[in-house]
This record gives structure tokens, sequence and C-alpha cells, in this order.
């Protein structure tokens, strides 16, 4: 088990490294690049060189690359010149941070809670109205634009209806104390019901959306994983020694059903991080989806640098646990 840990840490290590070259060629192959968007199109061609040769873009490339590696290990991406202008890139995404988590976690709560137990009855009810019904609501669920169902979904339900919030991530007016960042938590914490309630409205339309694609994906995972079981002789053998169905049902068919899921809800996390760029767009939900889109808009390489790489870093981490879990449901995976 130790010697499969090391050498996924590894491996999770070169793909950081990859990475990172590829995310310093390509902000610097931008048109303009960092100057531009420091000093404007209109700067001239002194300033330009003085500050180019401040921040050491006039040295040969692989000294660039060198000192924005040990700069990133560090934490020091730069300063925003958009997002929140003025204000540490790193501090950005620690600001950023909260609001994306939790709107990723109710919204892969939401995916998970129906996905699983639909697609396990579709599974035991194949060929019926309601395998073919859920079949088909996981084809729209991957088929439909994110952003589509998120504008969808807005005008519906907050615009027309007026029962949710249509943007942001809470009411004007509300003084909430903040501890985590994690405003329905927070609230929570702090006993403020109004906060928590209020909060949690503005998560329902964003995170819908945003579950729309995970949903979609563990349901057919898991529909799958379930018909391969039950076609399996233990599970035959289960049930002509006369077990009982919640038996084979949980000890048998989901035990064995569920390894595939899980490595697959471990891989929507990456999926969840770069749908939250245009749900948190369409809603205003001022998450680090919401500061990347704007800092392409804008031009603010600072924000950009720092929000790819952690959002990579996360993404290869979960992932990184969610093989180490693989590994312990199945000993098969770590001797291979």
């Amino acid at each position: 088990m130790t010697k499969y840990i090391v050498r996924r840490l590894f491996q999770a290590v070169i793909a950081l490294f990859v990475l990172s070259m590829l995310l310093f060629a390509w902000l610097r192959s931008l048109p303009g690049g960092p100057v531009s968007a420091l000093l404007g199109e209109r700067s001239t061609p002194e300033d330009r060189a003085a500050l180019e040769a401040a921040l050491g873009l006039d040295q040969p490339l692989h000294i660039q690359y060198w000192r924005f590696l040990t700069r990133a290990l560090r934490g020091e991406f730069g300063t925003s010149t958009f997002v929140s202008p003025g204000t540490d890139a790193f501090e950005v995404f620690l600001t950023r941070l909260p609001a994306t988590i939790e709107l990723s976690f109710v919204a892969l709560l939401l995916a998970v809670a129906f996905a699983i137990p639909i697609g396990y009855l579709a599974a035991r009810n194949r060929g019926t109205a309601l395998d073919t019904g859920a079949v088909v609501t996981s084809l729209v669920g991957v088929a439909v634009p994110v952003f589509f169902l998120a504008f969808v979904l807005r005008d519906v339900f907050a615009v027309q209806l007026g029962w949710l919030p249509p943007s942001g991530r809470e009411s004007v007016g509300i003084n909430a104390t903040r501890v985590t960042g994690l405003f329905v938590l927070d609230g929570l914490l702090t006993r403020e019901w109004d906060a928590a309630w209020d909060a949690f409205k503005h998560l329902i339309l964003p995170a819908i959306a945003l579950a729309s694609i995970p949903f979609a994906v563990i349901f057919r995972i898991t529909r799958a994983s379930v018909l391969e079981v039950l076609d399996e002789d233990y599970v035959r053998t289960a049930q002509s020694k006369g077990l009982r169905s919640n038996v084979i049902r949980i000890r048998h068919v989901l035990r064995n059903a569920l390894i595939p899921v899980v490595t697959t809800i471990g891989l929507q996390i990456g999926a969840l991080l770069a749908g939250a760029v245009l749900t948190e767009r369409v809603f205003s939900f001022r998450g680090i989806g919401h500061a990347l889109s704007y800092g392409f808009t804008n031009r603010d390489y600072a924000v950009l640098q720092v929000l790819i790489m952690m959002a990579a870093l996360i993404y290869i981490v979960v992932n990184l646990l969610v093989d180490i879990a693989y590994a312990v449901i199945d000993p098969r995976v770590r001797a291979k």
C-alpha cells in the first residue's frame, strides 16, 4: 500500500510540474502579455522596457521559468490588476475559494444523492418506463450546456416566479458573522438562522445547474455497474442460497458496483470546477470561477496564474485521495 501511495504522489508532482511549464508558456504567448495588462496599450516603449526589466521578462526563458516556479512555491503570484486591484493574487484565491467549495459541495451532494439511487433502481428495473425515463433524463443532463440551464433556471424560478434569488451569495442587508467563508455553515455555527437560510436559497439554483452533468455521468456509471454486477455468478449463487434481498443488495451488489462510481465521483470534482466558471458568472456567484472568468476577459495574469495552478492542485489532490480510497476498497488495484 505504501509503495502505491508513493508512486501516486510522484505522478502527482510530475503532473503539477508539467502543468506549471504549460501555464508559464501559455501566459507569455497571450497577446500583449503581462506588461500590456499592467501599463495598458498606450504605454511608451521606454515604460514597457523598464517594467520588463523590473519583472525579469528581459531574462532568458529558463531563468524566467525558474523565478516563476520558485515564487509559485512561496505563494507569490503577483498583484491583481482587475479582479481585485491592488490585492495579492493568492489572497484573491483564498477569499474566493470558500464560495466555490460551498457551491461545488452542494452540487456534488445533489448529484450523488439522486444519481446513485436512481441508477440502481433503473438497473434493477431494466427496460421499464422508469429505466427509459431515467436514461433520457441523463442524456438531457449531458447534452444541455450548463450556462443555458443556468439561464433557464434563473429566468423561470428567480425572475418570473420570484421563488429564489437571481444572483449573489446573500441578500443586501444581511450582516452575518463570518467564520469560515462558507456562508451556510457560518450561519449554522453562529446560530444566525436567517443568514444561513438566505445563503442556502442563493445556493439552490446555481447548485442545480452545476449538478446536471455530474448527475448524468454518475447515474450512467452506477446503472452500468449495477447491471454488470447483477449478471455475476456470485450474485446468482447468493440468490440460490436464499439470502435476504437486503443482504444481496448491500453486501454483494452495491458494494461491488460502487467501486467505479467512487472513482467517477472524484473525477467530477474537476468537472465541477470547470462548470463553476460559467455557473458563477451567470449567477454572479463570487467564487474562483467568477474570478477566473473576469481574469480571462480583462487579462489579469496574476489572478489567472494562481487560480489555474490552485484549481489543478485541488483536482490532483482529490483524485489522489480517490485513488487511495479505490485501492483500499479493491486490493487488486494496488497490485497493478
